[in-house]
């Protein structure tokens, strides 16, 4: 009988890990991507013995898959994906093929914002506690790779709506979904449903055994569970700023308190590592899985006061000359912008902008009359934030460089400012992702 026959497409760290754990598996690999693979890439794959092009892809190879493993990146209205579920080829997510290989732990997080701490501050917990855990998904090693090379008990994977889309039996033992505001508007044809259908496939095959953790103030996620509470079976558990009925975590006095149905679990608010509304809620929902995973009182105290945050998010990265620069190159949508101009306490030198995913600015409207006294527009075009901001603030310059935007930022701001780069957007325009945005923002600040 001949081997069955699975074809990846994209060839960047989701499909190299798919492709490694497919030739792992016994099965006929080929992979193929529409660019030019980095040299890391296509060494692992010609040292695995994986057959793979670039900078094209080659239909007759591609539709005589018996499945596809597709690339998160790419959309399910791509012209192959369309021609190849048209001949009936079952078309999945790495994260669904590598499910498949594992019977570990799932502990899944998704959410417009916060998804990459929250991740993160979990991991950090558990590997703190001494549990055999992995980290993926999103972030870091792929989740494909790690079953085809380790032997996890546990993985702690933030999930993307790109990742949850083309997942069908996967199973979460612990879902948390942060919140659901509109990004990506442009893959999911500007209707919002649609993205909210995605971000909640991270539930579809929950059970009795498992738990949803959500904040309980979001009215798009309590609304989404609501309208599946006669189908969801699983152990409900949210989180709130402050106390309410029926939640199960919140800030009360100085402290934070979490309720699981064995244990309660308390600490001082000031000792834990990360600052501001949004991160509290991180800290709640994570303490939440904590508890549902028995994690000691004393190691999850450890834990949440011990963590050092995540690059790219909020990052302080100098004082010159008494003004705070802020990285914060990983807030490509809106609803992330928001979060950190909330979190600001000084006057604001903003630099926004990159590529647009159909953005509404009206969200950050308020907090930019309020806190921004100089706006540093960064993109290939920026006619859309012209004709959003014109007015509204003092002071508005571009930049086509993220050298440029520094220097700009520096002759802008006055002692006791802050300079926030908080883009709203993609990078894709002048940067090759948001890591280099955010590198290269660092690299000026420190020729200051």
């Amino acid at each position: 009988m001949d081997k069955k026959r699975i074809v990846i497409l994209g060839g960047g760290e989701s499909g190299v890990g798919s492709a490694i754990l497919a030739k792992a598996k016994g099965f006929d690999v080929f992979l193929s991507d529409n660019k030019e693979l980095q040299e890391k890439y296509k060494d692992e794959l010609i040292s695995h013995d994986i057959a793979f092009e670039e900078n094209g892809h080659t239909e007759e190879l591609i539709l005589s898959a018996d499945e596809i493993i597709k690339s998160p990146g790419i959309p399910n209205y791509a012209p192959l994906i369309v021609k190849a579920t048209g001949k009936d080829i079952p078309v999945i997510s790495e994260i669904e093929f590598a499910g498949r290989y594992t019977d570990a732990k799932m502990i899944c997080i998704t959410g417009s914002n916060g998804k990459t701490t929250t991740t993160s501050l979990i991991y950090h917990i558990l590997k703190s506690a001494g549990l055999n855990v992995g980290l993926g998904g999103n972030i870091g090693q792929s989740f494909a790779r790690q079953v085809a090379e380790q032997n996890y008990d546990y993985y702690v994977l933030e999930l993307s709506s790109f990742q949850l889309e083309n997942m069908y039996r996967f199973k979460t033992n612990i879902a948390i979904i942060l919140n659901i505001t509109p990004d990506h508007m442009d893959r999911y044809d500007h209707d919002m449903q649609k993205y909210i259908d995605a971000k909640m496939r991270i539930i579809q095959n929950q059970d009795g055994e498992d738990a949803v953790i959500y904040w309980a103030d979001d009215p798009v996620v309590t609304k989404e569970v609501d309208k599946r509470k006669d189908v969801l079976d699983s152990q409900k558990y949210t989180f709130a700023e402050s106390k309410e009925d029926n939640v199960s975590a919140y800030g009360e006095d100085g402290k934070i308190i979490i309720n699981t149905q064995n244990s309660m679990f308390t600490m001082e608010q000031e000792l834990l590592a990360l600052t501001g509304t949004h991160n509290l809620f991180n800290s709640l929902a994570s303490g939440l899985s904590a508890k549902l995973l028995d994690i000691e009182d004393d190691k999850l105290r450890q834990s949440l006061s011990d963590f050092q945050g995540v690059e790219h998010r909020l990052e302080k990265v100098a004082k010159v000359r008494g003004v705070q620069y802020i990285n914060d190159s990983k807030a490509t949508n809106v609803n992330s912008c928001w979060y950190a101009l909330q979190s600001m306490k000084t006057k604001v030198v903003l630099i926004l902008g990159g590529t647009d995913k159909g953005n509404d600015y009206t969200e950050i409207e308020d907090l930019v009359k309020q806190k921004v006294h100089a706006l540093i527009f960064l993109g290939v075009d920026n006619s859309k934030l012209h004709k959003f901001f014109d007015g509204k603030v003092d002071t508005i310059e571009d930049a086509h460089s993220m050298q440029e935007a520094v220097k700009k930022a520096y002759k802008l701001a006055q002692e006791g400012d802050s300079v926030l780069l908080s883009p709203c957007c993609a990078s894709f325009d002048l940067f090759k992702n948001y890591e280099d945005r955010g590198n290269q923002f660092k690299e000026y600040v420190r020729k200051l």
